[in-house]
């Protein structure tokens, strides 16, 4: 394990207002987020779509890395450059999802757990060589009467340990994402109960598999209520519930925690930043990891037009300095 690389690149994304932006949305989700401005989803519309987002002019301002899909990774803009060292080129640091997917677990219908560390040493030599330098695996909890189970949490905790692990023996930072799900109507304090048993759980195992904490961000999900929740708690309901896990769960030694959007809209994931910032100072910094988030007004500025590039761009600038100027 390289040190020095490793803190080269958490120097470079904990940034003082800067975030990650994740444009990482597998073949299949990108198809359904095109669907919804009616663009098919061809190889070369989705690579004209990121091409627009990464080359957005001052993009480095307020975003520090950029979470790529494996497809994007190997692309390169119409000017010939390879998306990696066109990031670099701007000061944004180029990382990848490495892992491959949700699948059932334990033939469970509800719960899910998260596919790809078979061979995942191999591929992420590949995907050094082609310039990440950081890497990102997600897990999901659904909260129920029955769930998440105990053996899950085990096991998903399990496979983002090994998984961190095997980034930091070949340099690479790892992004641990364990995302308690805001499906269904539990209350703002079922989803801080749950987290805190998730996050304790992650964070022990992380320890126990000798990840260094220093070398890897957390992308967890905020402390909100369930979104079929017909009263939904207040900004600064969320924000002191959210500090109060985290300052329960989480290690001084990581240094940056870049929420997850979760399904929350541009407006609110952005309120809810915010919030969180102001309730105090904490050992760690507070950001963002959007995708979402950040990409929705920039989707339906674009409308697959070219006459709509400089409009999109200015749409995904306007979300990424927003969410820039809550990063304290």
């Amino acid at each position: 394990m390289d040190e020095k690389m490793l803190q080269k690149t958490i120097n470079d994304l904990v940034m003082p207002g800067k975030g990650i932006l994740a444009a990482d949305e597998s073949t299949n989700t990108m198809t359904k987020r095109l669907a919804t401005i009616h663009v098919e989803s061809t190889e070369d519309n989705r690579r004209e779509f990121r091409e627009i987002l990464l080359t957005t002019p001052n993009l480095n301002q307020h975003i520090a890395g950029v979470i790529l899909f494996e497809e994007t990774l190997t692309q390169k803009s119409s000017s010939g450059i390879p998306f990696p060292e066109l990031l670099e080129q701007k000061g944004i640091v180029p990382g990848i999802k490495v892992d491959k997917g949700l699948i059932p677990f334990e033939s469970s219908l509800e719960e899910k757990t998260t596919q790809g560390l078979d061979g995942l040493p191999e591929r992420l030599a590949k995907y050094k060589e082609a310039g990440a330098r950081f890497a990102k695996w997600r897990v999901v909890y659904q909260i129920s009467d029955q769930f998440p189970s105990r053996v899950l949490c085990k096991n998903n905790a399990m496979l983002l340990a090994r998984y961190a692990k095997i980034c930091q023996n070949l340099d690479i930072v790892p992004i641990v994402e364990p995302e308690v799900l805001m499906d269904g109507n539990h209350s703002l304090e079922m989803c801080a109960k749950i987290s805190e048993k998730v996050f304790h759980q992650v964070f022990h195992l992380l320890q126990k598999y000798h990840v260094a904490l220093e070398y890897m961000l957390l992308k967890p999900n905020m402390i909100v209520a369930g979104k079929e929740l017909s009263k939904q708690p207040s900004a600064k309901e969320v924000a002191e519930k959210t500090v109060e896990v985290l300052r329960r769960t989480v290690p001084v030694a990581v240094p940056s925690i870049n929420f997850l959007s979760g399904g929350l809209s541009d407006e609110t994931a952005t309120d809810y930043l915010t919030a969180i910032n102001q309730v105090g100072k904490q050992p760690w910094q507070l950001s963002f990891s959007f995708g979402r988030a950040l990409q929705a007004p920039a989707l339906q500025a674009w409308m697959g037009k070219k006459e709509n590039i400089k409009a999109t761009q200015v749409a995904l600038m306007e979300r990424a300095k927003l969410n820039g100027a809550a990063v304290v």
